[in-house]
């Protein structure tokens, strides 16, 4: 028996020092309602990118059927679908069995000559669900790039995302850097003017097929300001998906700018296209807007420049969005709120002060109800208490308002399952067992209410972590955990303190 206590001591003592290490050596991180910060829901604008994905099947679709000696008299695209006209109707079924073979992810109606190509539900759901998770993952690279710390960016619903930054300092700032699309192209310009309409009366019967006119930034020429328009070709060069690196830098004049670098594909494509456009522009275009269009002097291949009339700062977030890659699908901001540091101290000050307050009332009442055993499930309760901390500190669990909320809940958990014990220990007493044997028959009968009682706990918990918000998650975790090891505690811990108590005795005066 002596043995056998000595190597559960031995154990305690192991987790005792690996919970302290824990402790102290990695802090645990604090939420949003803690630290304060900004909290951003966003809506992800799923249409945009299904409305793109169908200008892509239309140009697929053409593409395929011209292959296949089929003329195509017209193309339609819309948010609905894609409406296509052959020159000849009678090879509308011959066009029908071609995209059915090729596209198998659409649905084709023919009518009247004319064939309507739609997305299946199937592949709608699966646009939308992966466009949201990559605008997920793209604002949190952005947030990682910018340096923030413990931010919780997750999904929220359908297509909203919810993105919380504690101890923001710009909030501006981050949500430039969150909300900007950052889709970037390089476009062979066509034509310039310094007007939209003079560029348009340069082309009275219309714009030549493939091209667009696209808007430039604002300069200052001989001190005043200038906006030149761009004729441009609708398909780019190479575009940000081909980019492997963008930092900030300064341009030949000293102003701040941003080198890009190309990956090998991107390298080649774009060193063909500049090869043949010696002496032309090229357009960089961020988010549908020229932001500089040099005049290509040798074969660029690998690297390039955007320059513009950028502040350092402006530059260095170009720089972040560029790198983390662009959002699938704009993004508008529903609600924005920021909670300033005092809050959330005294929120810390008002909640460590109710959790202390309700530690020495639960302590108070288990001396005076069980004298001795009370007071060895406090030790307990402050064993668990510390092996908590540092299971939050190890698993990198957030620490929320709602989550100390569980972790004071817990108190009240972990003495109630030894509030059970001592009591079924007190029944054995009355039937005239001894000390020893009624404490080793108590912890027996308690140990199926016990077990029953957390995994039901333990269920909610669960299921508030995986379907609520920020919020909720920080109080499954502290609840989770908590009830984790407040079971170890109130079986081990409280077990070993009260064997080492007892001893050898049949009884004990105030033991319970």
């Amino acid at each position: 028996m002596k043995t056998d206590l000595k190597w559960k001591l031995l154990v305690v003592f192991g987790i005792l020092v690996t919970a302290i290490y824990f402790v102290f050596s990695k802090p645990v991180k604090l939420g949003l309602d803690l630290q304060g910060g900004m909290s951003i829901v966003l809506e992800v604008d799923v249409e945009h990118v299904i409305q793109t994905q169908y200008k892509q099947l239309a140009q697929d679709i053409r593409k395929k059927l011209k292959e296949n000696h089929i003329d195509v008299l017209s193309v339609k695209v819309s948010k609905d679908g894609v409406l296509i006209s052959l020159l000849d109707p009678t090879h509308t079924d011959k066009a029908y069995t071609i995209i059915k073979e090729n596209f198998p992810q659409v649905d084709v109606k023919t009518s009247d000559g004319l064939i309507t190509v739609v997305f299946s539900q199937w592949e709608l759901d699966r646009i939308k669900k992966l466009t949201v998770q990559q605008a997920v993952e793209t604002i949190r690279n952005r947030i990682d790039e910018f340096g923030t710390l413990n931010a919780n960016v997750s999904k929220l619903g359908e297509r909203r995302i919810l993105v919380e930054i504690p101890g923001v300092v710009d909030p501006e700032r981050a949500k430039a850097i969150i909300g900007k699309t950052a889709q970037l192209e390089l476009l062979e310009v066509v034509d310039s003017a310094f007007s939209k309409e003079e560029l348009l009366k340069r082309y009275p019967e219309g714009l030549p097929e493939g091209t667009k006119i696209l808007e430039g930034v604002p300069e200052k020429i001989n001190g005043k300001t200038v906006k030149e328009w761009f004729l441009v070709k609708d398909t780019p060069i190479v575009t940000g998906s081909q980019l492997k690196d963008a930092r900030a830098s300064v341009d030949s004049r000293g102003k701040p700018a941003v080198n890009f670098e190309l990956t090998d594909e991107g390298a080649s494509i774009f060193g063909e296209a500049t090869a043949k456009l010696i002496g032309k522009r090229i357009a960089i275009v961020l988010d549908n807007r020229v932001v500089s269009a040099p005049v290509v002097r040798s074969r660029i291949s690998k690297t390039g420049q955007i320059t513009g009339d950028f502040t350092p700062e402006e530059a260095a977030d170009l720089a972040i969005v560029l790198r983390a890659g662009a959002l699938p699908a704009p993004v508008e901001i529903l609600e924005e709120r920021v909670i300033g540091p005092t809050l959330g101290k005294d929120s810390i000050d008002k909640t460590l002060k109710a959790g202390i307050f309700a530690l020495v009332l639960v302590g108070i009442f288990m001396i005076w109800r069980y004298a001795i055993s009370g007071f060895i499930s406090v030790i307990a309760l402050l064993f668990n208490g510390l092996l908590l901390w540092a299971a939050m500190a190890f698993l990198d669990v957030t620490l929320t308002l709602p989550g100390i909320a569980g972790i004071i809940l817990n108190i009240g958990m972990a003495v109630d399952a030894n509030v059970i014990i001592f009591e079924r220990i007190k029944e054995e007493l009355k039937k005239g067992r001894t000390l020893r044997v009624a404490v080793e028959e108590g912890f027996k009968r308690a140990w199926d209410a016990i077990l029953d009682a957390q995994i039901t706990t333990l269920i909610a918990a669960f299921v508030l972590f995986q379907f609520g918000t920020g919020p909720l998650k920080g109080f499954a975790a502290t609840l989770s955990i908590g009830t984790v090891t407040s079971i170890f505690t109130a079986l081990f811990i409280t077990k070993l303190f009260l064997d080492i108590v007892l001893g050898g005795r049949k009884t004990l005066k105030y033991a319970f």
